[in-house]
């Protein structure tokens, strides 16, 4: 989707401030209306960055209305540079706004342990330069590796009124978030307070961002941020002031998906990554350590790699089943690629063709289906393959 519709109460600009790239827009600077509320998840990280530190401190005013985004450099591991680049920025983007640098949240992307320049936004950060569309512009802006942008729109209705979610996201590698991706933002002109907000946020995340990995690493600049100008239906419709409210259910299932089919663009934009990968566990003692064991297998080096040779090796999977050290009784675990048994009972199925197997792994999207036989526990969590395209991404990152 390019054509994202507008969101009341929200402008932006993409600029370009030579940060790394040259010849590309590195900036997003987002404004937005008085009485904006905001919700966040950020990186457990204990090397968060500067920006994410700034940002816990400022969600707890839960008002926002402004947003600067870079990219090109992470500002993370810089020290008391880095936390004055963020104080410097807020002040900058403050001023254009007439708001309050409390009010101003900020996110970096790219290389760490390299300082921010934050004069360079002093020139191109510029509340004359703000307008409603395009959203694909903040999309590409927020690009590192990514090999396309990504960003998604859904509208609703609640009391006959049309409410607005639009979702950007970054993120192709250092992708095995604690809380989130490397970069998302949600805007939305739903009426809620900044309280349900977080809780439906805090929710939400769990079954999107949450249950991706790349390659097992967490980032340092993981950060989500939803946005609402509560600006929809011109007061028709009362605020989301209660969790109970019948109309957080419907919204919470909008931004639910709209949480979830980001994530999901993150998996299929995996460095270097050529096949999407669910991994689904069942019958495990407990929902959490379900998702224990489906993260041993996604992250598993082994797994990753012999899906990208299409080899149907289910031994790894067996292998990173019992590295997880979560409960499985071993005599009864079953293992599925797709609709194909390929173990039941702790051994190998009886009717199982290895010649299937290897047709099944030349599919683009593959599933794995574990039950380890335990309980009625279960998650599923979603990967891609391990391929030679990505340690040369990754080797060349800074050359």
């Amino acid at each position: 989707m390019r054509n994202l519709p507008k969101v009341k109460g929200v402008k932006f600009a993409t600029v370009e401030a030579g940060i790394k790239y040259s010849g590309r827009k590195d900036v997003f600077f987002a404004a937005f209306d008085p009485n904006t509320v905001v919700a966040g998840v950020f990186t457990k990280s204990k090397c968060s960055s500067a920006a994410v530190d700034f940002c816990r401190k400022n969600l707890k005013g839960g008002i926002a209305r402004a947003l600067v985004v870079n990219s090109g450099n992470a500002n993370a591991f810089t020290g008391m540079k880095g936390e004055k680049a963020v104080e410097l920025t807020a002040q900058i983007a403050a001023k254009q706004l007439s708001c309050d640098v409390s009010e101003v949240f900020l996110a970096s992307t790219g290389v760490i342990g390299e300082p921010l320049d934050a004069e360079k936004f002093r020139q191109v950060l510029k509340a004359s330069d703000l307008q409603s569309t395009p959203y694909i512009e903040p999309a590409k802006a927020i690009m590192t590796t990514d090999t396309y942008p990504k960003l998604i729109s859904k509208t609703i209705q609640i009391g006959g009124v049309d409410i607005v979610i639009n979702g950007i996201a970054k993120g192709a590698g250092m992708i095995a978030p604690d809380m989130a991706t490397m970069l998302s933002f949600i805007f939305t002109d739903m009426p809620i307070s900044a309280d349900i907000l977080q809780a439906l946020l805090n929710k939400y995340i769990k079954t999107s961002f949450n249950s991706i990995s790349i390659d097992s690493d967490t980032s340092t600049s993981d950060t989500v941020l939803v946005f609402a100008t509560r600006q929809a239906g011109n007061s028709k419709i009362a605020p989301i002031t209660d969790k109970k409210d019948k109309n957080a259910k419907i919204f919470g299932k909008a931004l639910a998906e709209v949480l979830f089919d980001l994530a999901m663009m993150v998996v299929r934009d995996g460095e270097g990554a050529s096949k999407f990968v669910k991994i689904s566990v069942k019958g495990a003692k407990s929902n959490k350590s379900a998702k224990k064991i489906a993260f041993s297998i996604a992250n598993s080096p082994l797994v990753k790699t012999a899906i990208a040779g299409e080899d149907a090796n289910w031994g790894r999977v067996v292998m990173a089943i019992g590295k997880a050290g979560e409960p499985a009784n071993r005599d009864k675990i079953s293992i599925a690629f797709g609709s194909l048994l390929v173990a039941k009972n702790g051994e190998a199925a009886a009717n199982y063709s290895e010649k299937a197997g290897s047709e099944y792994m030349k599919n683009n999207d593959i599933e794995i289906i574990v039950d380890v036989g335990i309980n009625k526990g279960k998650a599923s969590v979603y990967t891609c393959d391990l391929t030679h395209e990505y340690i040369s991404i990754n080797a060349d990152y800074r050359s």
